[in-house]
């Protein structure tokens, strides 16, 4: 086949993919892709590092946001009382200030503020009193922090009617207003239903999508907190323990959240499979009473109504129908004998249910209980997964004090919501339980895909970089055999051959920073500055070509924030070159072992890298219907951004899964050292052997040595087998990167262990899927960060030198 005939047929392949992701976004709803994502450093002169990964900009670099007559800088060179470099630069108003937000799309925004009244030589931040509002809610009234020790995070939901958000800062008389950080998330429409149920009266209530939110609580019940890395949409899940009324009345349940399912209804958005994989439950069942349970107790604000959602997940039952349980707030009975596997259909299903209350009822406090229903009705028992309680605007769109934005004050005998109740209470209740009853028997068998998206963190393509400056660029007409197509097919912007050239400075050998079967990657730096790098393929190489169309059809209907992320593309003078984001740390291999190594990873740093190709690794294995399998998983194809985020590179070896336990006849390609031996023996791929490959990975990056190193006896040749035989002798604590002796948590260690022999069982349906490696690792690390030993790496390396 000629080149113009492959050009022609990577048309057709990315036009099919463009379609491919039409349809795959019309049905899921796992992944959100925020329209607006302002993160901004107030009073910041360099945005600081975050450890989530994500990025903000000062508020200079953002000029046309804010408004202010005296807008005074803030800062610290560091604080033992802050979780993230985000509080140490504030800024400063003594009279009112205004951040102007342009949104590309109106609707469900989440506002988030970050406040920290560090010191000042002209300012006590501590006795700073003011007012936030948009221009519609006041979402602070005369807010303090009274603390210089203590920091505050504020989130609120709101639902933006115009293109513009604007959030106004008003210091109260002789005082000032602060503000460290702010972020404005565009949040899906599917968080808030219109229709939730109250309690006094018994019925539904609608019109919720026309109040505004303050998040008070949000729990993982029964398990760990959950950081925003782990959450779909940037959330915190905080763990419950503080909040129940009698601990020894709750026992854990957890299961790996690989399991989890969502049905109709329900989505990861709503609440991740982290939240839904962890419970409490009776500690004793034996007595079901509203006395006798397990009771979460909440303080609140009593003058407002309070919207609380219920999480819910049967984690713990063996069989279906097996499980009844009445759900409490505040002492009136919400749920009438719940049974989770005939609502949803069978077991480990998410689902959750929203109840509103009133200012009457909730009166300054919140209890939810659990308690096992007192009839006959299977194994004795109650769960709750989730927790959230968030506050409703009152009458006058105030969110905190009693004036809206006008200075009306709040009527205290109305909320101010669109109320319609349906029937009677008590019968609609008794309806609902009737109805579960006569529902019981009948079971629906829909097969749910097996796949969604586990860490959530997609992301577009890189639009940053994508102004087109010239009319060739705008229009993004390819001339292949003809054909045109538009650069929403996921190929980005358009470079001509020319400003490629430009670009690598002619390609320039000292530009180099990659060989392959495809050709050249070269480092290069665009019209705007943007470092990136440039993949060249090679016209002549039958396998450059291959891997070339293959890395297209890839990338076209992939984003993931641990994957690499493709600018765009050109296809002048029979050129085949594509142009990505530029990892400046380069690949992972060189920060693990090497010459020109300098400063040791610490464990952490080693297992946050390893968790971030996890997750790109398992949303290549589940963020398609088909699944895709990477075939070529090495420490040289993970590469590492300025802030050491992990991204999974190099597809041009990748194949489409078969699905679920099948395996694709191929021949065997890959890597020596990494390569599946079960593949290499039957030339059976599957999703497996990337498993397989990813323990040698973990295995490199606790030994900082090759894979194959036929120097070494030949017993050592094979990391893998060399590892898994020190394992068995107890003796692998003797064979691990001298930097890190000292340095790793007993049981952080046990558990990678643990998790990497499992990727390196002999048989790939022995081994783990890629997110049960994922959830072992997280484990790992928080057990590491949890009680981590005192000696740094370059400590550890003078102790064994």
């Amino acid at each position: 086949m000629n080149f113009i005939g492959m050009k022609f047929i990577l048309a057709i392949i990315i036009s099919l993919n463009f379609l491919q992701c039409i349809v795959l976004g019309q049905t899921t709803t796992s992944t959100f892709t925020p329209r607006d994502n302002f993160l901004i450093s107030c009073g910041a002169t360099v945005a600081p590092n975050q450890t989530d990964g994500r990025v903000f900009k000062t508020d200079s670099q953002s000029n046309y946001l804010l408004s202010a007559k005296d807008a005074i800088r803030a800062s610290l060179p560091s604080s033992p009382n802050v979780p993230s470099p985000l509080y140490l630069s504030a800024r400063i108003f003594r009279e009112e200030a205004t951040y102007r937000f342009p949104l590309n799309q109106a609707g469900w925004h989440w506002i988030r503020l970050h406040f920290f009244p560090l010191e000042n030589p002209d300012f006590d931040l501590t006795h700073a009193s003011f007012t936030v509002a948009t221009d519609e809610i006041v979402l602070l009234h005369s807010f303090t922090v009274d603390n210089s020790s203590k920091w505050v995070f504020k989130e609120f939901l709101v639902n933006a009617t115009t293109n513009r958000l604007s959030l106004h800062f008003q210091p109260l008389s002789n005082s000032a207003a602060f503000i460290n950080g702010i972020e404005v998330v565009s949040a899906p429409n599917i968080l808030i239903s219109d229709v939730a149920s109250t309690l006094v009266p018994v019925g539904p209530i609608n019109g919720l999508s026309q109040s505004a939110y303050e998040t008070m609580y949000r729990l993982n019940v029964g398990g760990p907190i959950i950081t925003s890395t782990n959450d779909t949409l940037g959330r915190q899940w905080d763990e419950d323990e503080s909040y129940i009324h009698t601990k020894s009345a709750a026992d854990r349940a957890k299961v790996k959240p690989s399991i989890i399912k969502y049905p109709d209804g329900t989505s990861p958005l709503i609440a991740p499979n982290w939240v839904y994989a962890t419970a409490a439950k009776m500690a004793d069942a034996s007595v079901g009473s509203p006395n006798f349970n397990v009771t979460w107790e909440f303080e609140v604000d009593p003058s407002f109504d309070y919207l609380v959602r219920l999480h819910f997940c049967d984690i713990i039952s063996k069989s279906l129908n097996d499980l009844y349980f009445n759900v409490y707030i505040n002492g009136m009975m919400a749920i009438s004998g719940l049974d989770l596997s005939t609502i949803t259909g069978g077991l480990d299903m998410a689902y959750y249910k929203d109840f509103v209350l009133n200012s009457t009822v909730a009166s300054g406090q919140i209890t939810v209980q659990i308690s096992p229903m007192n009839e006959d009705t299977g194994t004795p028992n109650a769960l709750l997964n989730g927790l959230e309680v968030f506050k409703m605007n009152n009458s006058v769109g105030g969110l905190d004090g009693e004036f809206g934005v006008d200075g009306r004050k709040a009527d205290e005998q109305t909320t101010g919501h669109v109320v319609a109740y349906a029937g009677i209470g008590f019968a609609c209740a008794a309806l609902l339980g009737l109805g579960s009853v006569m529902y019981k028997n009948q079971k629906r068998s829909p097969e749910w895909e097996r796949r969604s998206s586990f860490s959530s963190w997609l992301l577009p393509i890189n639009m940053s970089h994508s102004t087109v400056t010239n009319s060739k660029s705008s229009g993004f007409s390819s001339r292949m055999s003809g054909h045109t197509f538009s650069s929403t097919l996921g190929c980005g912007r358009f470079f001509s051959f020319a400003e490629i050239q430009t670009a690598t400075k002619n390609f320039d050998e000292n530009a180099i920073i990659g060989v392959g079967g495809f050709g050249n990657v070269y480092i290069g730096e665009i019209d705007d500055g943007t470092k990136v790098a440039v993949k060249r393929g090679n016209p002549q190489s039958e396998q450059g070509i291959n891997e070339f169309q293959t890395e297209i059809q890839i990338l076209s209907k992939l984003r993931h924030r641990h994957l690499v992320s493709l600018i765009g593309y050109c296809d002048e003078n029979s050129e085949m070159i594509l142009v990505y984001e530029y990892m400046a740390n380069g690949v992972f291999r060189d920060h693990i072992y090497g010459k020109d190594l300098t400063t040791p990873l610490t464990w952490a740093q080693r297992l946050e890298i390893c968790i971030g190709a996890a997750r790109g690794l398992h949303y290549l294995h589940t963020g398609t219907a088909q699944g895709i399998i990477h075939r070529d998983v090495k420490t040289t194809n993970i590469l590492l951004d300025e802030n050491l985020v992990a991204k999974v590179s190099d597809f041009g070896l990748s194949k489409d899964s078969p699905g679920m336990n099948q395996a694709v006849s191929t021949a065997v390609k890959g890597s020596f050292g990494y390569l599946d031996p079960e593949y290499f023996r039957c030339q059976q791929l599957t999703d497996k052997s990337d498993v397989y490959s990813f323990g040698v990975v973990l295995l490199e990056t606790l030994c900082a040595r090759q894979p194959l190193n036929p120097a070494l006896p030949r017993e050592q040749v094979s990391l893998a087998d060399w590892a898994l035989q020190c394992k068995r002798k107890d003796k692998l604590e003797g064979i691990i990167d001298p930097t890190l002796v000292g340095t790793i948590n007993k049981d952080s260690f046990e558990k990678f262990i643990e998790a990497t022999e499992k990727c390196l069982a002999e048989h790939g349906v022995d081994r783990p899927s890629m997110g049960d490696v994922l959830w072992n690792l997280e484990y790992a690390l928080q057990l590491q960060h949890a009680n981590p030993p005192s000696a740094t790496p370059s400590e550890a390396q003078e102790a064994t030198s």
